[in-house]
């Protein structure tokens, strides 16, 4: 018989944009709960994802990559990263290093804003991804060590993400760093979100998967109907974009992108509900809907930033 649980707490994951904190948090439950994409700002709200490890409950929380905002959905998605991090047990920093051809593996720039902005008295794990592009790994140490003159990081554990090699190693530190006390919550807990927002998120995530330019930042998708009563989960959900030209292109010709995005996300959802799955899909044109507070609190993005 294990042990009881003595150690719990909220863990925000938090770096830039596309360093694989979603690829993190996905390996870490064991399961594709984020959506993930090539393209930058994916990943909008904070989204739990509830581990137990080593004795300890581990409340995964990712969060949006902090970048330079320039409407104010963004400033809202780097207020959400913030909030998560200035109330974490611990924070796990996630960075990347250089693409293959990179000469060196210098710290990025936004790195450096974000350790002197973010948690600075909360204890920082700090996490190398995508590792697997460096063959030799002792090309690694100049970024290491210059790390380490930005912050006092409590451990510092390399990774890819993507692969989940040393996934198993960031979650032992990060249940050695959590307060001691009891779980927050039931010991078969996944996530604390519906599905109904997983049910967006999985249209949102093939319309990134699909589209290109600026209509991927231009989406957002609301759930106007959940229906598990039946035999058939019953979906209907209205994909919101900024211009009319975004609308058609996401409907496609005679339909067929509308079609496609919506039979892929439809799938996506019936993995995560074990259940058939029938999803509408409807475009409307909602002018300026990233810049609107009103808006963006339907939408539920918040809107006070």
């Amino acid at each position: 018989m294990s042990s009881p649980l003595h150690r719990a707490g909220t863990v925000a994951i938090v770096g830039r944009p596309n360093v694989g904190k979603s690829t993190l948090l996905n390996a870490a439950v064991g399961q594709a709960l984020a959506i993930v994409s090539a393209k930058p700002q994916t990943t909008r709200d904070r989204i739990l994802g509830v581990v137990e490890r080593d004795g300890a409950q581990i409340a995964l929380l990712d969060t949006p990559g902090l970048h330079k905002p320039s409407t104010r959905l963004g400033r809202t998605m780097n207020a959400t990263a913030r909030e998560a991090a200035r109330t974490a047990d611990v924070i796990v920093f996630v960075t990347d290093v250089p693409a293959r051809d990179a000469v060196t593996l210098g710290v990025h720039p936004g790195d450096r804003t974000l350790l002197a902005d973010i948690g600075a008295g909360t204890p920082t794990l700090l996490v190398i991804n995508k590792v697997d592009r460096v063959k030799k790994k002792e090309r690694l140490l100049p970024l290491l060590t210059e790390l380490a003159t930005l912050r006092d990081f409590a451990g510092v554990v390399p990774i890819s993400a993507r692969r989940t090699e040393g996934v198993e190693r960031v979650l032992a530190e990060v249940a050695r760093l959590l307060p001691e006390g009891p779980p927050m919550f039931e010991p078969d807990a996944l996530t604390d979100r519906p599905i109904r927002f997983f049910a967006s998120e999985y249209v949102r995530e093939q319309i990134l998967k699909t589209t290109h330019e600026e209509v991927p930042h231009a989406v957002a998708v609301q759930v106007e109907t959940y229906d598990d009563t039946g035999a058939v989960v019953r979906i209907e959900a209205t994909i919101h974009v900024e211009r009319d030209g975004q609308k058609g292109i996401l409907v496609g010709a005679g339909g067929s992108m509308l079609k496609a995005i919506g039979t892929a996300a439809r799938e996506r959802i019936e993995a995560l509900v074990g259940r058939k799955v029938h999803l509408a899909l409807w475009v409307r044109v909602t002018p300026g809907w990233t810049e609107s507070p009103a808006a963006l609190a339907e939408l539920g993005y918040g809107g006070t930033t």
